[in-house]
């Protein structure tokens, strides 16, 4: 079995960011760094299936063909793809698994639903991953996608975390008031003024930061929860 499958996750993040990182550096020749990343991310998806079956479950909301480009080419076609519709489907498919990972679009949520809530709860699955992880313009599977599992605090990437911040009294001012350094979705909470934020905060920065500006705008936070972390994206060029 591998190190992934003992602790409750098939996803080992730590290990596939150095490699992926490693592979960019070297990259050369003709051949598309897309195809090189593809073929050694099936490759290590399927002998982890292969020796820990798991699943991949997808909130389709944001668009089936981009949602399915993106598990294909991350995950390949022998891990099994298991539909839904709306991300807190996916997020109860993983917490009742025993290993099993979750897309959901790091996008503005639909129907608003501030679906990262159902992460805040200790031993609730939490985000491990962005993908994808090396970003670029023409990326065949750009969709950005987070990867939700089990807590996996051995193998955890710290890099870029992920908080969930409940406000009142949100306002245009306090979405300007939002320091540029944080990715911010935004969904309505449940007080009138309310919202429901989901920060991904890159290194060197902190939680703080981001408390101080929405308050100095004007709105105040209710509530706290860290919901993960993954590895910073590497970008390139289109050069690569």
């Amino acid at each position: 079995r591998t190190a992934g499958a003992e602790s409750g996750s098939a996803f080992r993040p730590a290990r596939e960011a150095d490699m992926m990182r490693r592979l960019v550096e070297r990259h050369h020749g003709l051949l598309p760094l897309d195809t090189v990343e593809s073929i050694w991310r099936v490759i290590i998806a399927t002998f982890t299936y292969v020796q820990a079956p798991y699943s991949v479950h997808a909130d389709l909301a944001v668009g089936e063909p981009a949602m399915r480009d993106s598990a294909r080419f991350h995950f390949g076609f022998t891990v099994p793809f298991v539909p839904h519709m709306g991300a807190r489907g996916v997020i109860d498919a993983v917490k009742s698994s025993k290993g099993d990972l979750g897309l959901i679009a790091a996008v503005a949520p639909g129907a608003g639903d501030p679906w990262w809530t159902a992460l805040e709860a200790e031993g609730a699955p939490k985000i491990i991953a962005r993908l994808p992880f090396v970003e670029r313009a023409d990326h065949p599977a750009g969709l950005p996608v987070f990867v939700v599992s089990h807590p996996i605090d051995d193998a955890a990437v710290r890099e870029v975390r992920v908080y969930s911040l409940r406000v009142t009294g949100w306002s245009a001012a306090a979405g300007r008031g939002i320091p540029a350094f944080a990715e911010v979705v935004v969904a309505p909470d449940e007080a009138l003024d309310g919202a429901a934020l989901l920060a991904s905060l890159p290194p060197g920065h902190g939680v703080d930061e981001v408390i101080t500006a929405l308050t100095e705008a004007g709105a105040g936070v209710r509530a706290v929860a860290e919901v993960g972390s993954h590895a910073a994206i590497h970008r390139v060029g289109a050069e690569t």
